[in-house]
């Protein structure tokens, strides 16, 4: 009973994915992945950064969302800011590949305030295998469609942060696009999605930060959702935290700063939407490496 229930969700949620619009990738740790959300926080960190992440979404349900993300940026002298950004994302027939070149520029707005205004340009490939649900729906051709394309896009953002806070907004996929219309069905369309963060740091003791940090994310045509995440910082090492994402999931969140230059962290999400009977868990590791350039004096050090 519990695989047919599984199998059955997967389908309407692989149809309704696919019929409706593409949604951006679900992120648990997008406090340490801003660079995939917002071309703005390229290079503001002072030095070199590159961080990988991946997420199973719904572990066991088969066909269920699987994301890869790779970006790095670097500072380019005092005002810009340069990156790359790969993305890929799986759920059910739907693979969608992103590279994108970050652009940003700073501008000092106060003593210790820096606003960053950064562009995303790139080329999205995408394939879409309906023959892989074809059984649901025998001898009807649409169901034995293979459809790959390669289109540009674009995205956008602003980073506002000093030395302890942040606050963001980004629209980083700018361009609608349709990749397959079938009596005016919309197989695998994208829609436009915004990403509104924001983070403080509190310094509780010489030894405890305390690290809270929001997320609000929605689609233009679509219902807005929302992650909340406390994260406390011991010994500048160790990282532990709790969150909620608005009627999905708790998560359980912990990290370490193996080196001064490598940290890794994993996430776990306790399912608790209308998918927890077929799945109840997603899972989320990440990996940043951050390298101080030669003879660049770090001003202060960053703990988002």
């Amino acid at each position: 009973m519990r695989k047919l229930l599984a199998m059955g969700i997967l389908l309407t949620l692989a149809c309704t994915s696919v019929v409706h619009a593409q949604q951006d990738p679900q992120y648990t740790q997008y406090m340490y992945n801003q660079n995939i959300i917002n071309p703005a926080y390229a290079g503001t960190k002072e030095g070199l950064s590159v961080t990988s992440l991946y997420r199973q979404q719904w572990s066991g349900v088969v066909g269920a969302p699987e994301t890869i993300t790779f970006s790095g940026s670097a500072p380019i002298g005092d005002r810009v800011g340069l990156g790359l950004s790969f993305i890929n994302d799986v759920i059910g027939p739907v693979n969608e590949k992103n590279i994108y070149a970050d652009f940003s520029y700073k501008l000092q707005v106060g003593q210790k305030t820096t606003l960053a205004l950064g562009l995303k340009a790139g080329v999205t490939f995408h394939n879409v295998d309906l023959a892989t649900v074809g059984t649901t729906q025998p001898g009807d051709p649409l169901f034995s469609e293979r459809l790959n394309e390669l289109y540009p896009n674009i995205g956008a953002g602003a980073f506002l942060y000093g030395e302890n806070w942040y606050t963001g907004f980004s629209v980083p996929n700018m361009l609608s696009a349709t990749h397959l219309d079938e009596n005016g069905l919309e197989f695998g369309s994208e829609t436009q999605h915004f990403f509104l963060t924001a983070g403080y740091v509190f310094d509780l003791s010489d030894t405890v930060k305390f690290k809270p940090h929001t997320l609000i994310k929605g689609a233009f045509d679509a219902p807005i959702s929302f992650d909340v995440n406390t994260n406390f910082l011991f010994n500048n090492r160790f990282e532990l935290g709790v969150g909620y994402r608005y009627e999905d999931s708790f998560t359980g969140l912990f990290g370490v700063n193996l080196t001064d230059t490598l940290k890794v962290g994993y996430a776990y999400d306790r399912v608790v939407s209308d998918i927890s009977v077929a799945s109840d868990s997603s899972h989320e590791v990440f990996v940043t490496f951050d390298l101080s350039f030669p003879r660049r004096v770090m001003q202060s050090p960053r703990f988002f």
